[in-house]
């Protein structure tokens, strides 16, 4: 069968980054306590890619962990029907407050899609990245999704094309998507062995016909493999999502990480299952849990070293705008963004863009110089510690302590301070309201880590961080750099 004709786009932040590029006037007060589709946790600067396989990835947020600190996407939802049902999934809930894959608000026409990317390319012109990640399949929608993608290649040429797929019909539209200059897709695998795939996906709709059980994941595991042996073909970049479902798929993970490793994945981001009951899905409401985060790491530690892991995924809304770990998009419902002015201009954000690598500069000199390792001590003799950090991003210490909604960890030892997740947590400053509460939650959250970094903490939550364990340390600057001062005073000195 031979794909319908023609007929595809993202979104991101405003304003330049928050970033001081000098970094001069840094203070560090430390209050000890009483008693890592491309990315990697390395940086992209020292990873072995191309100088041209940069250049590919070095504005996209999901495939280049530098990038997340300063580049911003957006989702358009233009793709309402799927071809599958997962077992984590429920299309038919929303919460303008969450962010979860098929999550949104509002469906899009592709015009509406197109006006709303040239408004938040004008209005936060470091967003660099358009994706079609539903709230459906976009392959399920087929000429929705194009027509929105050509809208965009047209009147926004510098926009980043992308497209998130659960792979039942990519093998027909490879080409389609090569020639509209979509250069990096998403496909979501969590099996390669159909008997674990049955447990995950009920049915599958393929060539007008419903399959039911292992049939249909065979007809979907064929199909995904297809696909991305295509995109390599084509010279198309591809990240593979994998969801880990404890008991279900952890321990088959390494065995999925080499089949997409061997057709050609560039990125693998192995992602936590998102299981609460009150969003209806199936597992949700039968009690499969997702996994913790010493899980989650150890499943991803597991499948490193063969290729490069994505471990900055924060599972975006099908309607995400801005930022990575940030989400704009009640900035620009329908309502709002209908009724203003299209202000895009091509100069404006190239000089935008031109201050974000200025800054990037500056931050990859203070992480070289923090990376030195001090004296004779090594990463295989020193101990790895946990740090978690408050950031608004531009790879800084620059949120206070109780504005944080997420902490990055980084992990620590003599030789390197790496990223190696992230953690959501409510903001500790309440107004005063439920503020122990959430404190505790935060301590539960954090309780691996050996410090937190943050450019202030207020009296009271320090106190009660330092009582459980915790050191404190209030500065500002790059967050390798301050990582490595924590790092050199509270455990190489003792």
């Amino acid at each position: 069968m031979t794909p319908p004709p023609p007929s595809a786009l993202t979104t991101a932040p405003t304003a330049t980054p928050d970033l001081d590029i000098t970094l001069t006037k840094t203070k560090t007060v430390v209050k000890s306590a009483s008693g890592n589709c491309g990315c990697t946790t390395k940086t992209d600067t020292a990873d072995g890619l191309s100088d041209s396989m940069r250049a590919r990835i070095e504005k996209h947020p999901c495939y280049s962990e530098e990038a997340h600190h300063h580049y911003a996407r957006m989702h358009v939802a233009v793709a309402p029907a799927c071809n599958i049902q997962c077992n984590y999934c429920n299309r038919k809930y929303d919460c303008a407050n969450e962010s979860r894959p098929g999550v949104v608000s509002e469906l899009l026409t592709p015009e509406e899609a197109a006006h709303k990317v040239l408004v938040v390319a004008g209005k936060i012109p470091q967003m660099t990245v358009l994706g079609i990640a539903g709230p459906g399949d976009p392959l399920a929608n087929p000429e929705k999704t194009f027509r929105t993608f050509e809208l965009i290649a047209e009147k926004a040429p510098d926009i980043k094309l992308c497209l998130s797929t659960n792979g039942l019909m990519l093998p027909d539209y490879v080409d389609r998507i090569k020639a509209l200059n979509v250069d990096h897709v998403t496909i979501t695998i969590n099996m390669v062995d159909p008997e674990i795939g049955a447990q995950i996906y009920p049915w599958v709709h393929y060539r007008r016909k419903r399959y039911r059980g292992i049939e249909g994941v065979r007809i979907l595991h064929e199909r995904q493999m297809e696909g991305l042996q295509a995109l390599q073909e084509a010279d198309i970049l591809c990240k593979v999502n994998s969801v880990l479902i404890p008991g279900i798929n952890d321990e088959h993970m390494p065995v999925v990480n080499q089949a997409i490793r061997e057709r050609g994945a560039f990125l693998h981001n192995i992602m936590p299952l998102i299981s609460a009951p009150e969003h209806g899905t199936y597992f949700g409401l039968n009690g499969q849990r997702g996994p913790n985060p010493k899980e989650l790491k150890q499943v991803q530690d597991n499948c490193s070293g063969n290729m490069k892991l994505m471990r900055h995924c924060r599972q975006c809304r099908a309607d995400a705008v801005g930022l990575l770990g940030e989400d704009r998009s009640q900035e620009f419902t329908k309502q709002k963004f209908m009724e203003m002015p299209v202000d895009y201009s091509l100069e404006t954000r190239q000089a935008v863009h031109i201050s974000i690598e200025q800054a990037k500069a500056a931050v990859a000199a203070k992480k070289q110089a923090a990376a030195r390792i001090p004296g004779e001590l090594s990463a295989k003799t020193s101990p790895k510690v946990l740090v978690a950090v408050a950031t608004k991003g531009g790879g800084i210490v620059n949120q206070h302590f109780g504005h944080a909604k997420e902490f990055m960890i980084y992990e620590v030892d003599a030789a390197e301070a790496k990223f190696i997740s992230h953690r959501k947590v409510a903001d500790y400053c309440q107004g005063g309201y439920g503020e122990e509460a959430m404190l505790k939650g935060i301590i539960d959250t954090i309780s691996d880590c050996k410090a937190v970094l943050a450019s202030k903490i207020g009296p009271c939550p320090s106190k009660q961080l330092q009582e459980a364990g915790l050191v404190v340390v209030e500065d500002y600057d790059v967050i390798e750099t301050v990582a490595r001062r924590f790092y050199d005073e509270h455990v190489l000195k003792r």
